[in-house]
């Protein structure tokens, strides 16, 4: 007669499970965040190189040599050079001239790629040879590491996936739904404005511009996470936070910059809206709206998916309810 094998108790079980979910969290946070910043380096980062061609063509040559580490553009002269980075075009450029080389950055677009560009460059000039960097679009005396800016991205993640949650355990549908995320994502554009611009003045553009980024960071944040649980329930939340805290706010690249990310880590971050809207407001903020197409249609994407996604939520929840009151009222009968 065969001993019937033990099984574990329910409770064991559900212990069991909620260790090894908490181990696979762990491991994808730390890979989300640890792993890019691990692999911190220069990829096709866009550089610009200014001067006659034969005077430019040796150190066109030797970066170049790092292979895959830069883009190179060229230009006729410094002015056309400085044009670029005011244009977001590249982060940086050298300009080659009689006297010397001379470097132009952005650290308002990444202290960390500025100081990496004035290391290769002073890498690549001849012994002796001194090199002076000007730095054309400079980043706000109050932060001048880009620390508050870079910290901004996660509150603003937060914020959104704080809305999205709120209206859907109040059971908002529908166009209420879709109104009170607008209106949570203009209160918090506001009031991230007064605080980053107005009262810490680490951003310096048009204010109420900076609030519009702001606040439509949040909503396509937000509206995707009340999209998704209109969808498929209260495990949307949970599916639209992890999206956006744990993978939108490691691979935004708002404190290095995209193209020091690991691929597809940088070229994934600018698709979700944390790393978008960091761009966007980089853009609004310092370089008078530069190359803002790309990550404002990347935020009304999402906003406009997850805003439709809520609409159609609603559609379906009332004929759900109603199967739900029919099959109570035929239990009812049953029992009667």
């Amino acid at each position: 007669m065969s001993t019937p094998v033990a099984t574990p108790p329910p409770q064991g079980r559900r212990m069991v499970a909620v260790a090894l979910l908490v181990s696979a969290l762990v491991a994808l946070a730390l890979w989300a965040f640890a792993w890019p910043a691990a692999r911190t380096a220069p990829r096709d980062l866009p550089l610009g190189v200014a001067g006659p061609a034969a005077a430019t063509a040796p150190l066109q040559s030797q970066l170049e040599q790092q292979k895959g580490a830069f883009e190179i553009h060229r230009y006729a002269d410094e002015a056309a050079a400085r044009d670029a980075v005011e244009d977001r075009a590249v982060y940086g450029a050298v300009v080659v001239t009689p006297r010397g080389m001379k470097l132009l950055t952005a650290t308002a677009a990444s202290p960390v790629v500025a100081q990496l560009l004035e290391q290769a460059v002073a890498g690549q000039a001849p012994e002796g040879a001194e090199v002076t960097t000007t730095d054309v679009v400079a980043a706000p005396a109050d932060d001048p590491r880009g620390s508050a800016l870079g910290a901004s991205v996660l509150p603003l993640a937060i914020a959104g996936v704080a809305a999205g949650a709120v209206v859907t355990m109040l059971g908002l549908r529908g166009i209420r739904a879709v109104a009170s995320l607008v209106l949570a994502a203009a209160l918090v554009g506001v009031v991230a404005a007064a605080v980053t611009h107005s009262w810490l003045g680490v951003l310096t553009g048009n204010w109420w511009a900076e609030a519009g980024v702001l606040g439509f960071s949040t909503l396509a944040v937000g509206a995707t996470v009340a999209g998704c649980a209109a969808l498929i329930g209260p495990a949307g939340i949970g599916v639209g936070a992890l999206t956006m805290v744990l993978l939108g706010n490691p691979f935004s690249g708002v404190t290095s910059a995209p193209r020091l990310l690991p691929e597809p880590v940088g070229f994934i971050g600018q698709l979700l809206p944390p790393g978008a809207g960091g761009t966007l407001l980089r853009s609004v903020s310092f370089f008078d709206g530069a190359r803002i197409t790309g990550p404002l249609l990347t935020l009304a994407v999402w906003a406009l998916l997850g805003l439709t996604a809520v609409l159609l939520g609603a559609l379906r929840r009332p004929s759900a309810a109603a199967r739900d009151e029919a099959t109570t009222a035929r239990e009812t009968v049953q029992v009667a």
